[in-house]
C-alpha cells in the first residue's frame, strides 16, 4: 500500500456560508431603523407632555341643585364650619373624681416604681442586710434561701410601716380618690410621714455629708430638707445600722469558730476543716436561743 497522502478536491462554498454576510447586513439595518423609531418617539412624548400638563382636560361639573337655608339653619351652619376650624378639646371629669383612666395610669406607675420606693424609703433595706448577714454567720450559703429571706423582710417591713402607710392613706389617698383634693396636694401629705420616719431613722452625719454634696445651706428645720437630699442620708443609716448590729451577730459564731479550731489543732487534725465541724454547734446554739425570734424581735424594735 502507498503511504502517500491522499488529496480529496474541495467542494463548492455551503448555503451558510453565501447567506451569513447578507444577514449580517440586514440586522444591523433593522437596528439602525429601531434606534431612528424610539428616538422620534421620545421627542414627540417629551413635546406632547408639557402641553398636556398645561392644558388638563375640563372635568365635566355635575348640576347641583340650589338649596336655599332658612336663617337658624345658616347660622347652626356657621357655627360647625367654625367648631370644625377652631377645635375646643376638654377632659370632664364627673363630680371632680378622678377617671378611670387617670387613676389606671397612677396605678401602673405606682407599681413600676414600688420595688425601688420599698428599698429606699422604708425599713427594707435595714432588715433584708442584718438577716443576710445572720445566714453568712452561720456559715451557710444557700440556706435559707434569698426567696424566704427576701419574703420575710418584705412582712417585717409591711410590720413597722404600718402605722406610716395608715397615715399616707388616711391623709393623702382616700381623699384624693373622693376627689377633696388634687394632685399637688396628695404628694405633699403623703410625703410628709414619710419624711418624718426617715427623719427619726437618719443620723445627722450622713444628712450634714448629703447637704455638703449638694451644696445646700442647713436649712432651720429638718422638715425642710430635701427629698433629694434626705433618701440618700437614710440609706446610708440604715447600711451602718444593719452592719453595727450583723457584727454583734457574728461574734457568738466567731467564738465558736475559735474554739473549734483550737481543739482540733490541739487534736492534731489539722487536715479536717473547722467549718464542718463548728456548723452543727452554730445551728444547735442558734436554736437554742430561738436565733430567728430573736433577729426579729430586734429589728421591730430597732424602729420603735
Amino acid at each position: 500500500m502507498s503511504t502517500d497522502a491522499v488529496v480529496r478536491p474541495l467542494g463548492r462554498p455551503s448555503t451558510i456560508s453565501r447567506l451569513w454576510p447578507a444577514a449580517i447586513q440586514m440586522a444591523r439595518r433593522l437596528a439602525a431603523l429601531a434606534l431612528v423609531v424610539a428616538v422620534a418617539a421620545t421627542a414627540v412624548l417629551a413635546v406632547a407632555s408639557p402641553a398636556a400638563a398645561q392644558n388638563p382636560p375640563e372635568q365635566p361639573q355635575p348640576d347641583l341643585p340650589e338649596v336655599e337655608l332658612r336663617d337658624d339653619e345658616d347660622t347652626t351652619f356657621q357655627q360647625t364650619v367654625e367648631d370644625i376650624q377652631n377645635p375646643d378639646i376638654a377632659i370632664q371629669v364627673g363630680n371632680g373624681e378622678p377617671s378611670q383612666s387617670v387613676l389606671l395610669i397612677v396605678g401602673l406607675a405606682i407599681l413600676s416604681l414600688a420595688p425601688s420606693l420599698v428599698v429606699m424609703l422604708t425599713s427594707f433595706t435595714r432588715i433584708v442586710v442584718v438577716l443576710s448577714l445572720t445566714r453568712n454567720a452561720l456559715g451557710l450559703q444557700g440556706v435559707p434561701p434569698n426567696q424566704v429571706l427576701v419574703g420575710l423582710a418584705l412582712f417585717l417591713t409591711l410590720f413597722v410601716m404600718a402605722p406610716t402607710f395608715t397615715e399616707i392613706n388616711d391623709l393623702a389617698i382616700q381623699p384624693y380618690l373622693d376627689g377633696v383634693i388634687g394632685h399637688d396636694e396628695a404628694y405633699q401629705r403623703a410625703e410628709a410621714p414619710l419624711r418624718a420616719f426617715m427623719l427619726d431613722h437618719t443620723r445627722a452625719g450622713e444628712l450634714e455629708l448629703m447637704l455638703d454634696a449638694r451644696g445646700d445651706a442647713r436649712p432651720d428645720q429638718p422638715e425642710d430638707v430635701a427629698m433629694s437630699a434626705l433618701v440618700p442620708a437614710f440609706l446610708l443609716s440604715e447600711l451602718k445600722t444593719a452592719f453595727i448590729m450583723g457584727f454583734v451577730i457574728f461574734l457568738p459564731f466567731l467564738v465558736i469558730d475559735i474554739v473549734v479550731s483550737a481543739s482540733l489543732m490541739s487534736l492534731g487534725m489539722m487536715m479536717l476543716p473547722p467549718v464542718f465541724v463548728s456548723l452543727p454547734f452554730k445551728l444547735l446554739l442558734f436554736v437554742m436561743v430561738g436565733g430567728w425570734s430573736l433577729i426579729a424581735e430586734t429589728l421591730l424594735t430597732s424602729f420603735a
